[in-house]
């Protein structure tokens, strides 16, 4: 199953073994802004979606991409490969990141993590194990962002409001210090159930918290910036 996310945009191939394209990872890929010849490494890649839409029309970028599922790593590699996007895909376990990645080697990370605690969340198979940290804790995930990412270097991430606490404790623990934070709602009239997530390895305190993002307005209506970001409507 392929799925076009715009018109004259890529294609991303989907299994029903993999865990599907998402709302979140579309919005983390626009957040992350990558520089100009910037190295990135995704941590937790699935079927490649950030990379793909992160790369798609920029070839000056470089990509690097871990997954633990054996089921998942063909089909980023597929994926990458159809959308001419540089990348080596590695099938490891992420928390090995001493022996499968070297040391801050890259620009920036990003990550769409497991939202939930071991005893939360939907986690009888193996596409809700993706959404759990029964495999990766935030802080092994902090620890191999901090490892790979370079002195200075940005790791973004999307995650849930209810766990911030426990994510900026582990960032900050891993030496990262957090910069920029937009929050995700829904529509207007609804709490935040989402918040994109900038951290700098070894950065000053500061935080720059960014204007809300509105998936929906008032009306219903896909909002101008969600027409933005899919591609439905010039800038």
């Amino acid at each position: 199953m392929s799925q076009p996310l715009w018109k004259d945009g890529p294609v991303l191939h989907q299994a029903p073994d993999v865990f599907p394209l998402g709302t979140d990872s579309i919005l983390l890929a626009d957040f992350a802004r990558p520089g100009k010849a910037e190295r990135i490494l995704d941590l937790g890649t699935g079927g490649g979606t950030l990379p793909v839409l992160m790369g798609f029309g920029r070839p000056d970028l470089r990509f690097t991409a871990v997954e633990n599922d054996p089921a998942a790593c063909p089909l980023a590699r597929k994926n990458l490969a159809e959308n001419g996007i540089p990348a080596e895909v590695l099938e490891a376990d992420l928390r090995n990141y001493r022996e499968i990645l070297p040391a801050g080697a890259f620009d920036l990370t990003v990550s769409n993590p497991p939202y939930f605690e071991q005893s939360g969340g939907l986690v009888s198979n193996h596409l809700g194990a993706a959404r759990s940290d029964r495999g990766c804790t935030l802080a092994e995930l902090c620890a191999a962002a901090a490892w790979a990412t370079r002195w200075g270097g940005r790791f973004c991430l999307v995650f849930r409001p209810e766990r911030i606490p426990a994510l900026f404790a582990a960032l900050e623990a891993a030496g990262f210090a957090v910069k920029r934070l937009r929050p995700v709602h829904h529509s207007p009239d609804k709490p935040a159930n989402l918040l994109l997530i900038e951290a700098r390895r070894g950065g000053n305190p500061g935080l720059r918290w960014e204007e809300d993002l509105f998936l929906r307005t008032a009306d219903g209506l896909d909002s101008p910036e969600v027409l933005r970001i899919y591609h439905r409507t010039k800038e």
